[in-house]
């Protein structure tokens, strides 16, 4: 019986961890909203683009009323700048009696976030942009 000779390749270590998720402006967004939803007055927040959207509410219950609301308010402000020659809409805020609701795009995603009415929606403008 005759032995096999077993070869040995050297393996190299990596000194940089394998990314398994490439970092990209939509993971940089979340990662801001997840932060921005801890902070006080923030309700919830929706984001969307062609592909998907996240939805994260602290009440769950009231998605489809968050829902229209964003995607009115944001459909709104662009027909009236469009119709006030106004150029593109930057931020849009609506204010109800107890909340609401910011609007923006960065890049292609439409972002909405909801908020009590005292909240500091200036704050959260600067640390989206």
């Amino acid at each position: 019986m005759t032995k096999k000779k077993k070869s040995f390749q050297d393996v190299t270590a990596l000194n940089e961890p394998i990314a398994t998720e490439e970092a990209t402006p939509v993971n940089d967004l979340r990662t801001n909203l997840e932060e921005i939803k801890t902070w006080d007055g923030v309700i919830g927040y929706i984001l969307r683009n062609s592909n998907s959207a996240a939805i994260d509410l602290k009440d769950p219950t009231k998605i489809i009323d968050y829902a229209i609301l964003s995607s009115s308010a944001l459909e709104a402000s662009e027909k009236l700048c469009k119709l006030f020659n106004l150029g593109e809409v930057k931020d849009i805020v609506v204010e109800g009696k107890d909340a609401k609701v910011l609007s923006l795009t960065v890049e292609e995603n439409k972002i909405s976030i909801f908020l009590e009415r005292n909240a500091d929606h200036e704050k959260i403008l600067k640390k989206l942009r």
